[in-house]
């Protein structure tokens, strides 16, 4: 492998160029160490823009804050090692550094919740630890019905994405732990998932569903997963819902519905 390398590596920049961009990010920055030849290839701006996504300078241009950038290997770094905040602030985006395929979260305020201006039953409040200006936190409601869309486009092409809400309980909650449904449908195809719990009952079955806790400290349950492919068009509609027991719930705070290929590690 060495040798091969050292072999590419008399080939002229923009040569090596070609052959790097096909490769992958992890592979550009390891090859930068083979020779000055190769680490000229590896951070050029013609290897990281067939890396970055089609569409980045139309991301990049609803930011909400200005994304510097002195080079495109700067700005995949950039995207890939933060959210950055679009469409006044309700709407999160990033990169995956491995592969280059866009998430998104799309925040509290991109979302359809059941009652949510009515400050008898839902209130919006920020809490450092949230990526948006403002989350919406339950009061109290018994009917728990949580929507969110996206248009597929805004996704990277080719991939499975999976839907994820994300949210927290407060320490005095209660009436989160009975079972609600989940929903994703895109292209026709709809996938439901029954008894997912927010917080654990008191009696546990094997077909029961709870949520996953991120390194982030928010907790997250899955919707559902999906295909988009290229040719593919519409919206995919996502959905949380507890409409049946009608129990009076409190204590649910929502940052928003999150969407990252399924071959991202769960552990966030």
């Amino acid at each position: 492998m060495i040798n091969k390398a050292a072999s590419l590596s008399v080939l002229p920049e923009g040569c090596l160029s070609d052959v790097l961009s096909l490769t992958s990010p992890r592979d550009a920055c390891s090859s930068a160490s083979i020779s000055k030849g190769f680490k000229s290839a590896a951070d050029s701006d013609a290897v990281w823009e067939r890396f970055l996504p089609p569409d980045y300078r139309e991301v990049i241009d609803r930011s909400v804050s200005p994304v510097v950038f002195g080079s495109k290997k700067q700005l995949y770094l950039s995207l890939s090692d933060a959210h950055i905040l679009l469409d006044r602030g309700n709407l999160s985006f990033q990169l995956d550094k491995e592969s280059g395929k866009k998430c998104y979260i799309l925040g509290a305020k991109e979302l359809s919740i059941t009652w949510q201006h009515d400050t008898q039953y839902w209130e919006w409040g920020h809490i450092p630890e949230s990526r948006f200006p403002e989350v919406s936190i339950l009061r109290q409601v018994c009917w728990l019905s949580i929507h969110g869309k996206i248009a597929a486009v805004m996704l990277s092409k080719n991939s499975t994405y999976v839907a994820y809400l994300v949210f927290r309980t407060t320490d005095d909650s209660w009436g989160l732990n009975v079972p609600a449904k989940t929903r994703v449908s895109f292209g026709g195809i709809e996938v439901e998932t029954e008894n997912v719990y927010l917080r654990r009952p008191h009696r546990v079955q094997e077909n029961y569903v709870f949520p996953h806790r991120r390194k982030d400290g928010w907790m997250e349950m899955t919707l559902g997963e999906f295909e988009y492919n290229e040719g593919d068009d519409g919206d995919v509609q996502m959905a949380f819902e507890e409409v049946e027991h009608l129990n009076w719930k409190n204590g649910l705070i929502v940052e928003g519905i999150e969407l990252r290929p399924k071959e991202l590690a769960m552990d966030l």
